[in-house]
């Protein structure tokens, strides 16, 4: 009794590890189809992409750009311009140069765009 007793649980204890590891299984399987349907892996690695792609504009407008300004700007460092109502002070040399940044980055950011989907012949809606 006892030994049967015994089989019948360790039966019940396989089919118990076998259906975990169905449900396992197709939970990965799910989340391997969640990742190629909404591309998040490309996502992933764009952002990563464009992290850098925007310290490196960023270098670019700081150290090539803006010493051009610079030397067309009276006061010298235009980033620490600041242009004060009474006791408001708006600091625009900071603005402006978020400004240029954005644009850089919105242009290469346009270009790459054009480039890459210059082959694409799908209709766009």
């Amino acid at each position: 009794m006892v030994d049967k007793d015994l089989k019948q649980a360790e039966k019940t204890v396989e089919e118990g590890v076998k259906g975990l590891t169905r449900g396992a299984q197709g939970f990965q399987e799910e989340f391997l189809e969640f990742l190629k349907k909404y591309q998040v892996i490309g996502l992933a690695i764009a952002f990563v992409i464009g992290a850098a792609a925007s310290k490196l504009v960023t270098a670019a407008v700081q150290d090539v750009v803006m010493p051009i300004i610079a030397v067309l700007m009276p006061q010298g460092d235009w980033r620490t311009s600041i242009f004060q109502i009474g006791p408001i002070k708006f600091l625009l040399g900071d603005f402006v140069g978020a400004v240029i940044d954005f644009l850089i980055i919105a242009l290469v950011v346009f270009l790459t765009v054009k480039y890459v989907m210059k082959g694409d012949t799908s209709k766009k809606i």
